[in-house]
C-alpha cells in the first residue's frame, strides 16, 4: 500500500481519525525529537518538548492550512516551544552524549574517524553555547535546511533579522571553533 500524503493523513485527523494522527507522529517524531535536542542540548527535555508539540499540533490542527507543506509548520511550533523553553528555564546544557553525533563518513580511517568525532564534540559545543535566538537560525539553516524566507515565517521574525542571526552566530561560531582549536 502506498504511503497517504501529510495532507490526506492531515484531513483524516481533523474527521477524527486518530490512527492517521498517528501516522503523521511516526513519520515526523525523529525529526522534531532532532530540532529540539540541537536547540536543547539534552535528550530528556528534547523527548518532553516533541511531545509537547505534537500536543499542540494536535490542538491547533484546524488552524493548519493544508495547502502548506505539514512538516515545517510542525518544525515552527518545535523551535518555538523550545524558545520558550530555554527563555523560562534559562539555562543552556552542552549535550554530552553521543545522540548529536554528526555524520561521519564510514569510509574515514579510524584516524580520520576519530578527527571528525572531535571536530564534532567541538561544533556541538559551540552552538549549545549560542544564544536560543542564534541557535535557532543554525538549526533551521543548516540541519532542516530551509530557506532563509521559510525561516523567517518559521520564527516569525523579519528576513532582515533571519540574515543578520544567521551572519552572528557564523561569526560567534567562527571566533569559538578558531579559540578551541
Amino acid at each position: 500500500m502506498e504511503n497517504p500524503s501529510d495532507r490526506s493523513l492531515v484531513l483524516r485527523t481533523k474527521r477524527g481519525e486518530l490512527e492517521a494522527y498517528g501516522d503523521l507522529v511516526r513519520r515526523y517524531q525523529g525529526s522534531v525529537f532532532n530540532v529540539c535536542y540541537r536547540m536543547l542540548g539534552d535528550a530528556h527535555d528534547a523527548e518532553d518538548l516533541t511531545q509537547e508539540t505534537f500536543i499542540r499540533v494536535h490542538s491547533r490542527l484546524d488552524s493548519y492550512d493544508c495547502d502548506r507543506p505539514f512538516i515545517p509548520w510542525v518544525r515552527r511550533i518545535a523551535v518555538n516551544l523550545c524558545l520558550n523553553f530555554i527563555n523560562q528555564n534559562r539555562r543552556y546544557v552542552l549535550p554530552l552524549d553521543d545522540e548529536f553525533e554528526l555524520a561521519v563518513s564510514k569510509e574515514s580511517s579510524p584516524e580520520r574517524a576519530q578527527e571528525e568525532h572531535e571536530r564534532n564534540a567541538l561544533l556541538r559545543q559551540a552552538i549549545c553555547l549560542l544564544p536560543a535566538h542564534y541557535r535557532a537560525v543554525i538549526e533551521l539553516r543548516h540541519f532542516q535546511e530551509l530557506s532563509y524566507f521559510e525561516i523567517s515565517k518559521a520564527l516569525n521574525i523579519p528576513l532582515s533579522d533571519v540574515k543578520s542571526h544567521l551572519f552572528r552566530a557564523r561569526k560567534s561560531l567562527a571566533q569559538r571553533l578558531t579559540t578551541d582549536v
